[in-house]
């Protein structure tokens, strides 16, 4: 697994990891990265320096750097909860029946409209085979806090 800086066609910065390099290819050319911050495909790699891994943090150090860590981790999952409010507010649930809606909007069959809801993998590639624009979006499951 490989950890990326990747940064989107807006300037905002997240973290995503890839099986390998080729992955994150595939992956952004099948429009599969989504920036958590404005829901664009368009993303490139960020420029970013090697981690070089240590056995212990430096003097001094090591409180700092698990701050920034929670701080980012905090920062991504507040990002990803406002993905899931606005695709709620907007959008039309229509549960395990995503994919016969998406084609039947996409063929012109009922009125527009934007919709979310469950496919599974092979049932989004085939939409995507056909055509038919959908997007996979990271769902985090609700906190009771």
């Amino acid at each position: 697994m490989i950890l990326f800086d990747l940064i989107c066609g807006h300037g905002h910065g997240f973290e995503a990891w890839f099986r390998n390099g080729d992955a994150f290819d595939e992956q952004r050319e099948g429009e599969a990265i989504v920036c958590p911050a404005c829901g664009t495909t368009d993303v490139a790699k960020a420029p970013m320096a090697p981690h070089v891994a240590r056995r212990t943090p430096p003097p001094g150090r090591g409180s700092v750097a698990a701050g920034k860590d929670d701080h980012h981790a905090q920062s991504l999952r507040g990002s990803l909860e406002a993905l899931r409010r606005q695709v709620e507010a907007t959008c039309d649930y229509v549960g395990d029946r995503f994919a016969e809606e998406a084609r039947r909007i996409h063929y012109g069959e009922i009125e527009a409209r934007s919709i979310f809801g469950e496919a599974s993998t092979g049932e989004a590639q085939a939409l995507a085979d056909e055509g038919v624009a959908v997007q996979r979006l990271p769902w985090l499951p609700r906190r009771n806090d």
